[in-house]
């Protein structure tokens, strides 16, 4: 992730304390974007190194900080406090937006010593949150990647997607795209109270049979499964058939992890929403932010015979003419839940 601590500004600006070298710009507050502000700011850098790990990708993008969306879940909260924000509404309403981001991953990519390795998008916060109708950031990425050759991935909640098919169609008849959606929850009820700000579960799985359509390869991220709330088989059951019925390749899932002020955030929300649960909840996480080694086994018991009934749990073979493979499986540190 880009420490903005080391970028610069000609002008410090008060309101901003964590960005005060942060190339601000300017702060943005629309009607049509009610309780959001942005934060304008020029990066100095797009690409993102990711150090360690056998992940599918070396690099990443991303041309926002916080997220709209509001996930009660969101691993990518603690990231804010880098900010001098909280985690918490400040995370959900302060969105930082690197407007230049097209113009600097150009020259990044058009440097002798690129490689050409895979860039994923979405793995902090959402590339097609709200915030993307008004900035309009996504094409100039996706076509600079496509351009320069290099191979990348989305990871998305936001069904803005569906604006940029016709780009995405075109680069992956150039390049590898591999494109995933995050379906969660199928609940409505617990969907308004845990995802506040996100398109429906039921416009998610529309997207899905669109780039299905279109001949993409689309992995779906059921996860965070959530302990004793989306993890009944009843639950799972109907939402993995929903995602088999939408097109979907293959799916990946994983229970909540709670790092960081996340945990927090979450377990303040589950005190008010299903205190009965609390107790339960430091049984099976402890101190640490991981689910005990038993419930994972037990989850992944109970989610692998549904994958294996509707075959979403090995490769489908995506259309000739559109050279779109499966999604990465992202570790769960770097996977988008907001």
């Amino acid at each position: 992730m880009v420490r903005w601590q080391s970028q610069t500004l000609d002008a410090e600006d008060g309101a901003l304390p964590g960005l005060e070298r942060a190339g601000f710009v300017r702060s943005v507050q629309t009607p049509e974007f009610e309780g959001i502000t942005f934060h304008e700011v020029l990066c100095k850098s797009a690409l993102n190194k990711v150090e360690g790990g056998n992940l599918p990708f070396g690099w990443t993008v991303n041309p926002m900080r916080g997220c709209s969306h509001a996930c009660r879940y969101c691993f990518a909260r603690t990231t804010h406090e880098y900010l001098d924000l909280d985690a918490g509404d400040d995370f959900d309403s302060q969105i930082v937006v690197k407007t230049n981001v097209s113009a600097v991953l150009r020259r990044e990519v058009h440097k002798r010593s690129w490689r050409r390795e895979t860039v994923a998008l979405g793995t902090n916060t959402d590339p097609y949150q709200r915030a993307e109708g008004r900035y309009r950031l996504m094409p100039g990425i996706i076509g600079t990647l496509t351009e320069s050759g290099t191979g990348f991935s989305i990871l998305t909640k936001g069904t803005l997607m569906r604006r940029d098919l016709t780009l995405l169609t075109q680069a992956a008849q150039q390049v590898p795209v591999h494109l995933a959606v995050s379906i969660a929850i199928l609940d409505p009820e617990l969907h308004r109270g845990l995802e506040v700000g996100t398109p429906s579960p039921r416009a998610r799985l529309e997207l899905v049979r669109t780039l299905a359509d279109a001949g993409f390869a689309v992995n779906v991220m059921v996860a965070p499964v959530i302990p004793y709330l989306t993890d009944g088989r009843a639950h799972l059951a109907d939402l993995i058939e929903a995602i088999a019925e939408a097109g979907a390749a293959e799916v990946t899932a994983f229970p909540l992890h709670l790092r960081g002020s996340t945990r927090g955030w979450f377990l303040n929300w589950l005190a008010e929403a299903h205190p009965a649960l609390l107790r339960r909840y430091r049984q099976l996480y402890g101190r640490g932010t991981s689910v005990t080694p038993e419930y994972s086994a037990w989850l992944r018991g109970r989610i692998e015979p549904l994958l294996e009934k509707h075959r979403l749990n090995r490769e489908r073979q995506a259309e000739p003419e559109v050279r779109a493979a499966q999604s990465h499986t992202p570790d769960p540190q770097l996977a988008l839940f907001a």
